[in-house]
């Protein structure tokens, strides 16, 4: 059985996803092994000082198990830290950045139920609110879409665009709108909100910020930084809940950006690996495909100038 040319190129995007997978996995255990590794000496050391200090009072298997009582209860979002004076994680401004963070799949796992009547509502809640969130989500971006296409058509009207014998660019007209859409995601849900985050949080820098901002509205949710995490924060509450709102709004306009990306039938490698890309005998499916309509500015034929013959009186 021959092999659709669509499957083949699965094939070749599954093995390159191996590939980048097992080099990823290297380079991120070459530059973090050392480090952890020079963190386990130094507690060792540290370890062995606090028993020779108190050796009479206590020893190792004691000081093991209060280890892995304090371990096992920050893994849950449980701090040790002032006595066990800090604000409970279920306050309503901390539950509600966590039903942040279990809608929008970012998931940062440092705060979780711990009762079973806990974990089955959160599963419930779950499957239930993960849908809502996409089809919000996905509604929202499809009407901002409506603006960014307003912006495209808008920047067509510019001469800087034109050729000398009243041709468009598209290419450069198509890549100058994507390039602004990035600048504005960039600007308005990185940069801006890295900076302040560095200035509330006193122990993060710039980099720790940004990095936070990349980590929650790609949804990876690595959970090493949170916002709002330290007992003394002012308003926390209302931090909180600022940041669950910031979080919503971030991921849904990095989803615009990425419609907006996919718009360009150059960059969307998607239709690559579609099976609508195959040639089918079948006329109706090809009647289908041909009558489908497309949400996208840019679908539209061009000559293989990659420009668009058009009269400057029928520009507006």
């Amino acid at each position: 059985m021959k092999l659709s040319k669509s499957t083949i190129r699965i094939f070749g995007l599954c093995a390159f996803y191996l590939l980048y997978m097992f080099i990823g996995a290297a380079v991120f255990s070459s530059i973090e092994y050392p480090n952890e590794k020079q963190i386990i000496e130094k507690l060792k050391v540290k370890r062995h000082q606090f028993l020779q200090s108190h050796k009479r009072c206590l020893n190792d298997s004691e000081l093991e198990m209060f280890i892995t009582k304090i371990v096992r209860a920050n893994n849950r979002g449980i701090s040790t830290m002032n006595n066990l004076t800090v604000e409970p994680n279920w306050s309503f401004g901390q539950a509600v950045f966590f039903a942040g963070t279990v809608l929008t799949t970012i998931g940062y796992g440092h705060v979780s139920p711990l009762s079973t009547s806990g974990k089955l509502f959160c599963i419930f809640y779950a499957i239930i609110g993960i849908p809502i969130t996409l089809i919000m989500i996905s509604a929202c971006v499809e009407r901002l879409l409506i603006i960014t296409n307003k912006l495209y058509d808008k920047l067509k009207t510019f001469s800087i665009f034109y050729r000398s014998n009243s041709t468009i660019n598209l290419k450069a007209l198509t890549y100058t709108h994507l390039a602004l859409v990035f600048v504005f995601v960039l600007i308005v849900f990185f940069l801006l909100p890295a900076t302040i985050f560095s200035s509330i949080e006193k122990e993060w820098n710039y980099l720790d910020a940004l990095y936070y901002c990349f980590i929650s509205l790609t949804t990876i949710g690595l959970g090493d930084y949170i916002p709002g995490d330290k007992n003394e924060q002012p308003y926390r509450a209302f931090y909180k809940i600022a940041t669950t709102f910031y979080l919503i709004f971030g991921i849904m306009f990095v989803m615009l950006f990425i419609s907006v990306l996919t718009q360009i039938p150059e960059l969307n490698l998607a239709k690559l690996l579609s099976l609508e890309m195959e040639t089918s005998s079948d006329p109706e499916r090809q009647l289908l495909t041909s009558d489908a309509p497309t949400s996208s500015s840019y679908s539209r034929q061009i000559d293989e100038d990659d420009s668009l013959s058009i009269n400057h009186s029928s520009r507006y």
